[in-house]
């Protein structure tokens, strides 16, 4: 499965994620806990009380009110009931399915939350797939440039990269059908869609005819980049953070170790365009540069406000760290970068990141469906909330590209500024 790829580049990239896309703008959140499974019961109470506050149907509607009344005054029968008086009473007939997800979505819409969300059927799916960061799939990324599919990445132990699908082949055929002319989202639909369990790919490289036969396989998408930049005589680690989702720890701290064993004397982490994700994840990168004693972040609910701190009683790092952020940078994205400004002491380079300080927790419904919903405010270590400003960088700096201008290390004045600060 494939998702297109924002990044500033001089092509179109799918990245091997997901065929369907999702609207991530709602994306930019930290989600504190995933619940499994509601009760009948449960989503018949949710789905009531949309309908009491008139957003099932979105319009005014007369209804006959039953003198069916539970025996014991539970008002948990009472919405059972009403439920049931719906599906037996109403003048047409009701798909219950649709009844209830409209109740769901009605609920969520009352709750006047920019952050709650009801995801169902595929939208669920890849919400879900996007945060826990694995997907079926035949690990390439594919981009279309000057009318020419090619390959432009190849996930390692993918089913492609243990056949032989190399970076730049020139894909030509799909299932022996010519994808001459074909758009990137048809060609992607040929090769992963969501029907398709394998698929023969046909390239040209160097000349020669390939073909490949593949068949999808359960993948974990690579969401770290890393390497090595030498200022002021010092190898400075870079380390790009595109998503916290469930195996961004995993791989934050297996890129770490690599760049620790070239024995950086610096490091920066490059958050820029990162929506957010898992809570946990971003608790447990910062723990590897902030002990017991030292305020990660600060939650808030209506009554109380709790500090969290490192998990470790020790740590060894003391090396100088920076932390890229840019107007794209949001929740957990913001939560990394104002540890490390405040309780580590890092420069923060960039300009002032998305500004969302609240916490979104999601359950997934016994139907396979997903809501989420707002909990919780988070503080920075020293209590300020950023929502609405971001957090504010101790270095701005911005990089703006001219037209048709591609980002590298030579005009990515963030990076160098970043690099710089670490090396003095």
């Amino acid at each position: 499965m494939f998702k297109k790829n924002n990044n500033t580049k001089d092509k179109e990239n799918l990245e091997d994620v997901k065929v369907e896309e999702i609207d991530d703008s709602n994306v930019r959140e930290i989600i504190v806990e995933r619940r499994s499974g509601f009760n009948f019961s449960e989503v018949i109470i949710i789905m009531i009380i949309a309908i009491m506050f008139g957003f099932l149907l979105g319009n005014i509607v007369n209804f006959v009110v039953f003198n069916d009344k539970s025996s014991n005054g539970d008002e948990l029968d009472e919405l059972v009931t009403t439920y049931n008086n719906i599906i037996d009473n109403y003048y047409e007939d009701v798909d219950k399915e649709e009844l209830i997800d409209a109740g769901i979505q009605g609920m969520i819409n009352y709750l006047d939350d920019p952050y709650a969300t009801y995801f169902s059927g595929d939208a669920s799916q890849n919400f879900n797939e996007e945060l826990e960061g694995t997907y079926e799939g035949i690990g390439v990324e594919v981009m279309l440039k000057d009318g020419i599919i090619s390959v432009g990445n190849v996930f390692d132990g993918s089913p492609a990269s243990k056949v032989g699908v190399k970076i730049g082949d020139v894909i030509t055929k799909v299932n022996d059908t010519d994808v001459t002319g074909k758009s990137l989202t048809e060609v992607v639909n040929m090769i992963s869609g969501s029907d398709t369990k394998s698929s023969k790919l046909t390239v040209t490289r160097d000349g020669e005819e390939l073909s490949f036969e593949l068949s999808k396989e359960t993948i974990e998408t690579p969401i770290v980049d890393s390497e090595i930049y030498e200022n002021n005589n010092k190898k400075i680690g870079y380390i790009k953070i595109d998503i916290f989702n469930s195996n961004s720890y995993k791989q934050f701290n297996d890129a770490l170790k690599k760049l620790e064993k070239k024995n950086i004397k610096g490091l920066v982490i490059d958050v820029r365009d990162n929506p957010g994700g898992y809570l946990s994840e971003v608790k447990s990168i910062l723990s590897l540069f902030l002990n017991k004693k030292q305020v990660l972040y600060q939650l808030q609910t209506k009554t109380e406000t709790e500090k969290v701190y490192g998990t470790k009683k020790s740590i060894d790092r003391d090396y100088p760290v920076s932390v890229i952020i840019n107007d794209e940078s949001a929740s957990a994205s913001e939560i990394l970068a104002s540890a490390f400004k405040e309780s580590y002491g890092s420069h923060v380079v960039g300009i002032n990141s998305y500004g969302k300080g609240t916490v979104q927790s999601a359950s997934d419904l016994n139907s396979g469906d997903t809501i989420k919903y707002t909990v919780q405010k988070w503080l920075t270590p020293d209590g300020n909330w950023v929502n609405d400003i971001g957090v504010v960088p101790t270095d701005r700096v911005e990089t703006v590209l001219k037209d048709g201008e591609t980002l590298n290390y030579d005009n990515d004045t963030m990076l160098q500024t970043a690099i710089s600060v670490v090396s003095e």
